[in-house]
């Protein structure tokens, strides 16, 4: 059975499409078979993987309110071991569509239940927003991962996520967790990014993941070409910061189902920070 980690804050500009993007691709490279969800209108991990919006005929969208089977919209990506569930503008209509829906939390988890043994991970891409598509994601996930950009006012809209997420783990998604909080856009040069890290480890201690996520031009240049960073530039920081974050998951839930691990699972000085 996999893992579904949904990738959610609803502040814009924190890194979380970039994030969902490149963990996916991280875990497939790994070859961990890997399905990303993106839950995002704006689509962006669907065209950052490559697919032009034009072509997309089916979408998350009639997987939830058409009842379209996941197994009938999931494409493959160049990306080996990567799949993408893709997004659509249509996707904006569906909490609408949704309101009245009887069980309208559950959705996304039942959908998924016919393809989570299908794959080793499932990557969500929240929209940024706590509307129901974003609380269909955590209902449907094991755990959540928050991205925060290490700039001034890192913690704002924090709480209120975090209070979004306990009111799911209370009512509806009793065993949902907090995978981690990743921090994103790191300038060691800058004074503020380093207090801003400061400040996070302090209010949330083990909860923040060691692997810092820096400011790096690859990572804004991938989606362009519509490539995960790892397919655009191995060698790039921030493909090495992602590939490290998917180690350390890989870890924090003792999954040792690698190839050449020893090897794969190496300390990287360029990336363990």
């Amino acid at each position: 059975m996999s893992k579904i980690i949904a990738i959610a804050n609803q502040k814009g500009g924190v890194g979380k499409t970039t994030t969902a993007i490149n963990l996916a691709a991280s875990l497939a490279v790994l070859e961990f078979k890997t399905l990303l969800i993106d839950g995002d209108p704006q689509a962006n991990s669907t065209t950052g993987n490559g697919f032009d919006l034009k072509n997309i005929q089916l979408s998350l969208y009639d997987c939830l309110v058409n009842e379209t089977p996941i197994s009938q919209v999931v494409l493959e990506t160049e990306t080996p071991n990567l799949y993408l569930l893709p997004s659509h503008l249509d996707l904006v209509g569906a909490e609408i569509e949704l309101i009245n829906h009887p069980s309208r939390e559950h959705i996304l988890r039942d959908a998924l239940a016919e393809v989570r043994n299908d794959y080793d991970f499932i990557i969500i891409d929240c929209s940024p927003s706590l509307g129901l598509i974003t609380v269909n994601a955590l209902t449907a996930a094991d755990s959540v991962a928050i991205p925060v950009q290490c700039e001034y006012f890192a913690l704002e809209g924090l709480g209120k996520l975090l209070n979004t997420i306990k009111i799911v783990q209370t009512r509806i998604n009793t065993s949902l967790q907090i995978e981690g909080i990743l921090m994103t856009m790191y300038d060691g040069r800058l004074r503020l990014s380093n207090q801003v890290v400061e400040e996070i480890k302090n209010h949330f201690g083990d909860t923040v993941f060691h692997t810092i996520i820096h400011r790096n031009t690859k990572l804004g240049e991938a989606p362009s070409f519509g490539r995960p960073a790892l397919m655009y530039d191995a060698d790039s920081t921030g493909a090495i910061n992602y590939f490290n974050l998917a180690k350390e998951i890989l870890q924090k839930n003792d999954l040792t189902k690698i190839k050449n691990k020893d090897k794969i699972l190496e300390t990287s000085e360029d990336g363990d920070q």
